[in-house]
Formats: C-alpha cells, sequence, structure tokens
C-alpha cells in the first residue's frame, strides 16, 4: 500500500479521530486547515503537521479529507486550492458529489457512520466507511484508506447514504434523547440515574444480539392500556413527557399489530 501524504479542512471531532489511524498506519499527516486557531493548531500538533487557516495545499498533498459541518461543506470545498491530481473527499452523510465545484477533479465520498465527541477515542476497527467516487481510481485509493483504519469500505450513493443517516439519528441521536428524558425522570424522583445501567446494557446488547423487533418489551407491546393510562397521569408535571409517552407508545402498538 502507498504511503499517502494526507491534509485535512476541519480540526473537529472526525479529524481528531480520523488522524492517530492514519499516522498508525503510516501516512503522512501533512497540512491542518482549521479558521479556529487554537484547535487546528492543537490537532496539527498533534498530527506532527502544520496548521492553516487557508486552504492550499502544496502539490505533493496526495489526499485532502473535508472534516466539516454540512453548513459550511460548499464554501468550504470552493475555496480549496490543490493540484489537480489531489483526491479531495468530504466525510457528510447528507451531501453528494454534486457539492463539488468544477476544479476540483479527483473527488469523492467519505463518510463515517459513526458518531464522534470531543475527548473521546473512538475505536475505528469495523465501523462501516461509505464511498462514493465518479474515478474508479479514487474509489481503490478510498478504500485502502478506509482498510487502512481497520474500517470497513462500503459503496453507496447520496440517496442511499441519505436514508442511510436518518436511519443512523434513529439508532443514535433519538436514542440518546430518550436517555435524557429518562435520566430528567430519574432525577426528579432522587434517584441515581446510574440505576439505569444495567437495563440500559441488557437493552442495547440484547438489541444486538436478537435485533431491536425481537426484543421490545414493555406495555405498548402487550397492548397493556390501563398502565399506559396510568403512566400518563404520573407525567402530568410535563404535558411534553406526557405526549411524548402517548405518541411513541401509540407508535409501537401500531407497528407491532402489522406482525
Amino acid at each position: 500500500m502507498k504511503r499517502y501524504t494526507i491534509s485535512f479542512t476541519g480540526a473537529g471531532k472526525v479529524a481528531s479521530s480520523f488522524i492517530p489511524g492514519f499516522k498508525t498506519a503510516g501516512f503522512s499527516i501533512k497540512q491542518v486547515v482549521s479558521r479556529n486557531s487554537d484547535k487546528g493548531k492543537r490537532v496539527a500538533l498533534s498530527a506532527g503537521a502544520r496548521w492553516s487557516d487557508t486552504p492550499r495545499f502544496d502539490e505533493d498533498t496526495d489526499i485532502i479529507i473535508v472534516a466539516v459541518p454540512d453548513r459550511i461543506l460548499e464554501s468550504v470545498l470552493g475555496n480549496i486550492s490543490c493540484h489537480r491530481n489531489t483526491i479531495v473527499a468530504h466525510t457528510a452523510g447528507s451531501c453528494g458529489l454534486e457539492i463539488f465545484p468544477g476544479h476540483i477533479e479527483k473527488k469523492g465520498v467519505f463518510y463515517p457512520l459513526q458518531t464522534f465527541s470531543e475527548g473521546r477515542n473512538v475505536d475505528l476497527k469495523g465501523v462501516p466507511i461509505f464511498i462514493e467516487s465518479y474515478d474508479p481510481e479514487v474509489t481503490a485509493v478510498l478504500n485502502e484508506l478506509a482498510v487502512s483504519l481497520g474500517c470497513r469500505p462500503e459503496t453507496a450513493d447520496v440517496e442511499r447514504r441519505r436514508m442511510l443517516h436518518i436511519a443512523a439519528i434513529f439508532v443514535s441521536n433519538f436514542t440518546n434523547y430518550m436517555l435524557t428524558r429518562g435520566y430528567q425522570i430519574t432525577r426528579k424522583e432522587g434517584f441515581d440515574p446510574d440505576l439505569l445501567r444495567p437495563l440500559l446494557t441488557e437493552t442495547v446488547a440484547k438489541a444486538i444480539e436478537r435485533g431491536p423487533e425481537s426484543s421490545q418489551s414493555g406495555p405498548a407491546v402487550r397492548n397493556d392500556y390501563n398502565t399506559i393510562e396510568k403512566h400518563v397521569d404520573l407525567l402530568s408535571f410535563s404535558p411534553e413527557l406526557q405526549t411524548l409517552y402517548e405518541e411513541l407508545s401509540r407508535s409501537i402498538i401500531d407497528y407491532y399489530k402489522k406482525y
């Protein structure tokens, strides 16, 4: 495998997670571009790279990974100046190749299906990375990068990735919100939310092992309307939680009627 020279635009959670893996694989991190000088310099220093606030890249940069928020992605891509043979790949799940400006010839998507957080080291082994490009050579290189990180390369166009992104929001973001509200209720009654940890651990483990459809439990899947009504009454301190509980219960009831 060629030892590529890689640069980054963006010094956030995704870049900070990728860089150690690329360095371990033997790649050289040349440049980190970020408008936030403190964060950019810190990430560049950890990578043995130089920091810049201007997206101008040397001719010997093989690959530029653009890991920035979706709302500024088009603007950032439009300002990149690099050699015509440099591969430029963004990491957005909901954007495709159409967002690239005309002056970038070798373009692709390198989207990791994972959640990243500040100060948390994510084990990238087995994480799916969805790749898209019109150019077979670019696809091959991005596949190599994914494998070098221990990830699982997959191919998907933007329409399929957008639906997958929505699925990820249900699995990760919405789940996290449900936990937040569950912890809120627990604290309201003076309990330590850590009491829920064994339940959470078993819920996730069972869903992975058996599949979530086969793991559903609770009053809604049993059509236990009496318990549901009691729970709604107990949530009278929060009309918002009452509505959320009722709507989710109704959705579970309706879903399992079909099966």
